[in-house]
């Protein structure tokens, strides 16, 4: 079974970094970078892309709100137009970047906030992916089953890949338990490790009630800003290789 492995990458700003960015990029097999708004500068995106290049890592957009301090989870009053234009510069920078580096873009993954509002109704959903395909028809959009974004996604024709969140605790209407509850964070290794297992053996999840709940997704996300996220990923590969896994980036899952 082919599964890809993908995290958030390139969010620092400056000096700052938030993670182990260069050791992480050996364990993954697709990397959502972030493009200067929530997080990441134009030096950073630069050096994500030219890795990436490198070690044979998909690359993806991870656009978020411009918020800084808030890391880009906060929310924000902007209009949908707003949040159109902020989504084509930020995938436009992204792809400039790696143009210059003789990789592409292949997908799209929305960033906290950004994708709690864009989730909100199916109008401003269906504005925002349409965004996407004016960039590139090809790219693929990241996103949780059976929100607003999957389903305008398939609308206007882009390809969809669904997520399982290893460090997130889902609730048993199939939501994330919203960060700041007990729980919500997932850090345990072992608890990690049995999380995968179970999703890669039959595709379900328990909740944090305690239910058993089905979930469609090929691609496993990592926050690499998650205390621990090296250790998380290399656990997450380990129980990837004993189950037989093959680590395919996300744009090549249907070859």
């Amino acid at each position: 079974m082919k599964i890809d492995l993908n995290s958030d990458m390139g969010e620092g700003f400056g000096r700052w970094t938030m993670a182990d960015d260069d050791a992480l990029m050996g364990l993954i097999s697709s990397a959502n970078i972030a493009c200067g708004y929530h997080a990441g500068d134009y030096a950073i995106m630069d050096h994500t892309v030219r890795l990436a290049k490198e070690k044979g890592v998909g690359i993806g957009a991870h656009p978020g709100l411009p918020d800084l301090i808030g890391f880009g989870r906060r929310t924000m009053v902007v209009s949908d137009t707003d949040m159109e234009a902020m989504l084509a510069c930020q995938i436009g920078a992204l792809q400039g970047v790696a143009a210059r580096h003789g990789h592409r873009v292949t997908h799209v993954s929305y960033h906290a906030a950004f994708g709690t509002m864009a989730n909100e109704n199916d109008d401003r959903a269906l504005r925002l992916v349409r965004v996407i395909a004016a960039l590139d028809k090809d790219l693929t959009v990241f996103c949780m089953p059976g929100q607003p974004t999957e389903r305008a996604a398939e609308k206007v024709g882009l390809k969809t890949h669904t997520l399982f969140l290893a460090d997130r605790a889902y609730t048993s209407a199939g939501t994330l338990v919203p960060r700041g509850q007990p729980g919500a964070v997932i850090h345990d290794l072992a608890g990690v490790r049995a999380r995968v297992r179970q999703f890669l053996e039959d595709g379900s999840v328990t909740t944090i009630d305690g239910v058993r709940m089905p979930v469609k997704a090929r691609s496993i996300l990592v926050h690499s800003d998650t205390p621990g996220s090296l250790d998380i990923a290399k656990a997450i590969r380990s129980e990837m290789d004993a189950c037989g896994a093959v680590l395919t980036p996300a744009h090549r899952l249907n070859d």
